[in-house]
């Protein structure tokens, strides 16, 4: 667990598009001056309007942009500022107003004159209106910092894969390691409102985020972000020796004088701000909290299941798993010795890699000809970061793709074959590269689901089990465990956050299921208080997709395969669930291209 956000490209999403809706609203409005036409002419002015929202929005933070965007002047973006972005503590009261706007004006266009993609692409947007238009009210519960997906933690490993294009490239990454400590300043506004108000973390987590930043900064001079910007630019091609040179003094006064500097300073400051967290437990501990998590539950998983809902689908799954496991049990009676025992042809992660090329083959279509590295973490970062992430490439140029394996956690044998076809193929490698290829607008990129992406990437996880070279009973036994135990993780997230179970509770419940070791229960109760919902974009996620199969397999009953089915996944791209079951006749019958 714990993949989460490299998989799904690293941006501050709602925030970014928030800031930035007025700009589009503008442009809209000098479509709609001139009357938006038919058939063709509107199908064009729809085009063009989701691109000016495209542009405003991206540029909103260069790092987004660059994660985004590898070649920004071909999408019309010449003159950008180099920032992060804004983080701000203000209520941003003009929020839902510009929503309501951007709403009207988009209800303007006509959507039976627009193609079967570009209804699409108008549904995903009004969603993202409906749920946003009511959430500014919880601007202030968010966090954004957190042990694993926290900005902060990824803020590392984001500027470590950095790509350098052009000469500009490293510019605006300069630029943005030297303006990171007063973003830095804008965070601690935003944590200090939060202390004042009762909003603030819990001691432990400023403790997990404290002991990070000082793990990060512990040797200055030779941090890793010194070694690996010297080799980018070494490999610089646009560069003489004497600029790369110049480059890497500058880069080594910024990191030592600035960007170390400023982690050093946001530990002290939250380290200062233990003792205002009031709430240890789960946010409906927080004023407002439980109405919250029901807002971010739906954001995060892309599903419009209620928090109850959520938690009777976790337990039928759960159900339904453990019957299998016992009666895989019953017919094999060596199963748990057979699956201590079994050996895979190979744990290393290339040919790994290749191998699940192959055998996904007859179940989903062949992905365009892409490179692929895989890299180990570096050890300053492994107590933090996931087993396993996957670096999304820029929409423009998705040939180059980074998958980071965390050895410190130690996947071996099945756990990392898995691990691999979740990142990799057909997870979210696999998905991002057929995406892209398919043609979807760029617009499309930015309103992604944690959900979708989480809950594909689990979805084939659970597939990939039966590609792996073992009978075919440890196969399903081992699937079967996994989706069990992580049910109970989705369980615990929803009983922790809506349901204010304590320690004491969720001892208990994991007992019930003979997981008894209460300092690894202890770790988990903390992790999951910290990265609240964090558990649900896996595991709903994966139910969905299941839901969504089994919505395809009534519907089309012999003419129902799973081929088809993925590929109409494929071509459909990321959206919120209901959208996906309501466009899914048209692209499994071929009428959505």
């Amino acid at each position: 667990m714990g993949k989460n956000f490299f998989g799904e490209r690293f941006r501050l999403r709602k925030e970014n598009v928030k800031n930035r809706i007025l700009l589009a609203v503008l442009a809209l409005l000098m479509c709609l001056q001139a009357g938006c036409g038919n058939g063709q002419e509107s199908r064009e002015d729809f085009s063009a309007y989701m691109n000016q929202i495209f542009r405003a929005e991206v540029t909103a933070s260069t790092l987004n942009m660059h994660y985004n965007l590898a070649h920004p002047e071909n999408y019309g973006i010449e003159d950008y500022k180099v920032t992060y972005g804004k983080i701000s503590a203000g209520e941003g009261t003009e929020t839902s107003a510009i929503l309501e706007n951007w709403k009207e004006n988009l209800k303007k266009f006509k959507k039976k004159d627009l193609t079967v993609a570009q209804q699409m692409t108008y549904d995903i947007i009004m969603d993202f209106i409906e749920k946003e238009t009511p959430a500014g009210k919880f601007h202030l519960h968010e966090e954004i910092l957190r042990p694993s997906t926290g900005f902060q933690s990824q803020l590392p490993v984001l500027l470590a894969e950095y790509t350098f294009y052009d000469a500009r490239d490293i510019e605006d990454y300069l630029k943005l390691l030297s303006e990171t400590p007063e973003l830095f300043e804008q965070i601690m506004e935003v944590e200090k409102k939060k202390a004042e108000l009762g909003l603030f973390m819990a001691d432990f987590a400023v403790d997990d985020i404290v002991s990070q930043c000082s793990n990060f900064v512990e040797h200055p001079e030779s941090n890793y972000l010194l070694s690996t910007f010297d080799d980018r630019v070494d490999q610089a091609e646009f560069l003489t020796p004497e600029q790369a040179e110049q480059y890497k003094v500058s880069n080594r006064q910024i990191v030592t004088g600035d960007l170390i500097p400023a982690y050093q300073r946001l530990a002290e400051e939250l380290s200062a701000l233990k003792g205002f967290g009031k709430n240890s437990g789960g946010l409906c501990g927080l004023p407002g909290g439980k109405d919250y998590y029901e807002y971010l539950v739906q954001d995060t998983t892309g599903s419009d299941l209620s928090a109850e809902e959520m938690q009777q689908q976790v337990k039928a799954q759960r159900k339904q798993d453990l019957e299998s496991l016992a009666k895989i049990a019953k017919e094999h009676p060596d199963i748990r010795q057979k699956c201590g025992n079994y050996q895979l042809p190979t744990e290393e992660p290339e040919l790994i890699l290749e191998d699940l090329q192959e055998k996904m083959k007859k179940d989903f279509p062949s992905p365009p000809s892409v490179s692929f590295s895989v890299k180990e973490v570096h050890p300053s970062l492994e107590e933090y970061t996931a087993p396993a992430f996957y670096l999304t490439p820029p929409i423009d140029d998705i040939s180059r793709n980074c998958i980071y394996i965390n050895k410190s956690k130690g996947d071996a044998k099945m756990e990392l074959y898995t691990t691999l076809a979740h990142e990799g193929f057909p997870g979210h490698l696999y998905q991002n590269v057929m995406e892209r290829s398919c043609g979807l607008e760029p617009i499309r990129s930015l309103f992604g689901s944690s959900g979708y992406a989480e809950g594909w990437a689990t979805y084939v996880e659970m597939q990939s089990f039966y590609y792996a070279d073992v009978d075919q009973e440890v196969a399903a036994f081992l699937q079967k465990n996994q989706s069990a135990l992580l049910s109970l993780y989705a369980s615990a997230d929803l009983g922790i956050h809506h349901d204010g179970w304590t320690l004491r509770d969720t001892i208990d419940f994991f007992a019930s299921y003979q997981i008894t070791d209460k300092r690894v229960i202890q770790e988990i109760y903390q992790l999951i208080v910290e990265e609240p919902a964090h558990y649900l974009k896996y595991y709903v996620g994966y139910l969905e997709f299941l839901n969504l199969r089994q919505y395809a397999v009534e519907k089309y009953g012999e003419d129902y395969s799973d081929y088809q089915f993925h590929s109409a996944l494929m071509k459909m791209g990321a959206a919120p669930f209901a959208v996906l079951k309501k466009y899914l006749p048209e692209f499994y019958e071929g009428c959505g291209l």
